[in-house]
C-alpha cells in the first residue's frame, strides 16, 4: 500500500507518466513485496531548465532526471531489498527517460504503521485485525 511520488524532468505527458507508474509500480511489487493493486503512483513533471544538479541545469547536461519518494511501513524489507529496489528503479528510469544524470534520487522513508495508512485505516490496525481473525 505504498504511495509513490515521483518527479520527472520533461513536459508533462500522459502516455510516460502511465508508463513510469506502471514500472515504478512493477518494480515496487518485485523488490519490496508490495500489492500493485494498493499502490498508488503520482506523478510530476519540472522542466529541465529549473532542475539543476551539480548548480548547472539538467537541460544544460543534456540529461534528466528524477525523484522518487516511497513511503513503506518500518520493518517490512529489509536493507538488501531496499538497496536492489533503489538499483532497479534508476535502471528502469534510465531506459524511461534515456541518459539519466547520476544525481537522480530514490527515498524510501519507512514509518511507523500506527502513522501510515489509507481508506482510514492505519497499517498497525490492519495487523491486529488480522491477528484477532480466526483462522480458516
Amino acid at each position: 500500500m505504498p504511495i509513490i511520488n515521483v518527479t520527472v524532468t520533461g513536459r508533462p505527458d500522459p502516455e510516460l507518466s502511465a508508463r513510469i507508474a506502471a514500472e515504478v509500480s512493477e518494480q515496487t511489487q518485485a523488490h519490496l513485496r508490495k500489492d500493485p493493486t494498493v499502490t498508488a503512483v503520482a506523478v510530476g513533471y519540472v522542466d529541465p531548465q529549473h532542475w539543476f544538479a551539480g548548480g548547472k541545469s539538467i537541460a544544460s547536461q543534456e540529461t534528466n532526471s528524477f525523484w522518487l519518494d516511497i513511503k513503506v511501513v518500518d520493518g517490512t524489507n529489509t536493507k538488501q531489498e531496499m538497496a536492489a529496489y533503489i538499483e532497479a528503479i534508476y535502471d528502469a528510469f534510465g531506459k524511461l527517460l534515456g541518459k539519466v544524470h547520476p544525481e537522480s534520487y530514490v527515498l524510501v522513508h519507512e514509518v511507523a504503521a500506527a502513522a501510515y495508512g489509507y481508506g482510514g485505516k492505519t497499517q498497525e490496525f490492519r495487523f491486529i485485525s488480522g491477528k484477532l481473525k480466526p483462522a480458516a
